[in-house]
């Protein structure tokens, strides 16, 4: 018999999950299953590798000096599917991911039209929801990874930047301010903002950078908090304030000469994306692959 990946994925995931129920449920294997390719790997190698109990599967001390080269071999294969993702374009499948409003609303949209143009035979169906919503699909197995605005500290999960964002400032056509390229921040706080609500990631971005230069958030004179990047889009076209939110959102109201977008000079709110899934579970090809053009995708396109 010879010593296969698949029997270390398996492994590992007995050890990360602490249980053989645990681990078939997130491999999508029977018990029995997962049980017999444990027992085939310790006859392999001839020893036990895990103590089994009532209440929890312990690593035995071959099974600790095994765990790091199964991990290894894991990340291992991820990094090749994901090299050669780029090479392959017959590709056929159906991802099912989760997307954060922002990501899911204004960024991937105009995404998918070149991504179904290189990968026809690709489906993709993308659930907008928040991203405890996403955590709590992808760990039942009902999405494959999902895409959000923050990294997320999860023991399950993986959390890699895929894609980079910048806020600007926008302001409504016929502003003081519209017309220009950049102003300075004691110009901008000079006029009403409109914002989207504490606590959200586009207004965390916005006031930490803030502070890092030393701005004074009690300056913002904030007429408005919104839930939503769309409310607070129609708030500041109808001329209720201006507001520091990502150009991705505002791109047609640009173009039809609605809304400005200008840089504060000093300032930079950039942002990453992230993906997220399960540690234990091996992303598909095809979503290895979608990753991959997300991250090689020009990002003023």
């Amino acid at each position: 018999m010879a010593l296969n990946y698949h029997q270390l994925h398996i492994f590992y995931t007995v050890a990360q999950r602490g249980s053989f129920s645990a681990a078939a449920q997130a491999l999508h294997m029977t018990q029995p299953a997962v049980t017999m390719q444990i027992q085939s790997l310790e006859d392999y190698f001839g020893t036990k590798l895990l103590v089994r109990s009532t209440k929890k599967i312990d690593l035995t001390e071959a099974g600790q000096t095994l765990l790091p080269f199964a991990r290894q071999s894991v990340e291992l294969i991820r990094e090749t599917e994901q090299a050669m993702s780029r090479h392959t374009s017959m590709l056929e499948g159906r991802l099912q991911l989760g997307s954060s409003l922002t990501i899911g609303e204004y960024v991937l949209p105009r995404l998918l039209g070149p991504f179904g143009q290189r990968y026809p035979h690709i489906s993709i169906v993308m659930k907008v929801i928040n991203t405890t919503q996403i955590i709590e699909e992808i760990m039942n197995h009902q999405l494959n990874f999902g895409l959000v605005e923050a990294p997320v500290q999860h023991p399950d999960m993986v959390s890699e930047p895929v894609m980079e964002d910048e806020l600007k400032l926008i302001v409504p056509a016929g502003h003081p301010l519209s017309g220009r390229k950049s102003v300075t921040v004691e110009e901008a706080v000079h006029y009403p903002f409109v914002l989207r609500e504490k606590g959200s990631g586009t207004r965390q971005v916005m006031e930490d950078e803030m502070r890092r230069r030393g701005v004074d958030i009690s300056q913002i004179r904030t007429v408005m908090e919104l839930g939503s990047t769309g409310a607070v889009k129609s708030a500041v076209e109808a001329g209720i304030g201006i507001t520091i939110i990502s150009p991705s959102s505002v791109k047609h109201e640009q173009a039809l000469g609605l809304l400005d977008v200008l840089d504060i000079e000093g300032l930079s709110f950039k942002r990453m994306f992230y993906s997220i899934h399960l540690k234990s579970t091996l992303l598909p090809v095809p979503a290895v692959t979608f990753l991959t053009f997300l991250r090689e995708y020009p990002q003023s396109t």
